[in-house]
C-alpha cells in the first residue's frame, strides 16, 4: 500500500514539475513603470504574459481590433494570429516580444534577474525626430564663429564636454 502511494506521489510530481517549469516571475518594465508577474513565460526567447498581466502592465488589451490602449489600437496580422495569442484552459497568453517586434519596439532582457524592459514603440519616437536644436553660436579653433544654422541639411557631428 505505502508502495503504491508513494509511487503515486512520485508519478504525481513528475507530471506537475514540468508543467510548472515553464512558468516563470518575470519583471516588465514598460512605460518606465515596473511590474512584477507571477505567472510569464519564455519560450525561445520570447516573452508570454496573460492578457490580464498584460493590460495590467501595459494598459493594453487584446480586442478584436487588435492590441488597444484608449484610443490607439495596432492591429494584429490574421495570418500569424497564433504568434500573438495562445489560449491554453481557460488561460490567454499574449506574446510580448511579438507585439514588441510589430510596434518596432526595442526590447532589453536580462536573464539573470528575469527582466525585460520595453523602450519607445516607433509612434513614440516620430515625436521625438521632430524637435529642432536651437539655434547657437560657437567659434572654431581659429576664433571664427560659425551658428548652427549655417550648417542648415548637412550632417553634424556636436561633441560636448563639461569639466563636472
Amino acid at each position: 500500500m505505502k508502495a503504491n502511494v508513494c509511487s503515486g506521489l512520485l508519478f504525481l510530481l513528475l507530471t506537475v514539475i514540468p508543467s510548472a517549469a515553464k512558468e516563470l516571475h518575470a519583471t516588465i518594465v514598460y512605460d518606465d513603470a515596473a511590474t512584477d508577474l507571477t505567472s510569464a513565460r519564455e519560450d525561445a526567447g520570447q516573452l508570454w504574459i496573460t492578457t490580464a498581466d498584460l493590460k495590467r502592465a501595459t494598459r493594453f488589451e487584446v480586442k478584436p481590433q487588435g492590441v488597444c490602449r484608449d484610443e490607439l489600437c495596432f492591429p494584429l496580422p490574421k495570418a500569424k494570429h497564433e504568434a500573438f495569442i495562445h489560449k491554453e484552459g481557460s488561460a490567454s497568453w499574449f506574446n510580448m516580444t511579438a507585439f514588441a517586434d510589430l510596434v518596432h519596439q526595442p526590447v532589453a532582457h536580462d536573464a539573470a534577474l528575469s527582466t525585460w524592459y520595453f523602450g519607445l514603440r516607433s509612434d513614440q519616437r516620430q515625436q521625438l525626430s521632430s524637435l529642432q536644436a536651437p539655434d547657437f553660436t560657437l567659434p572654431d579653433l581659429q576664433g571664427k564663429p560659425h551658428r548652427l544654422s549655417d550648417f542648415h541639411g548637412k550632417k553634424i557631428l556636436l561633441v560636448t564636454w563639461a569639466s563636472w
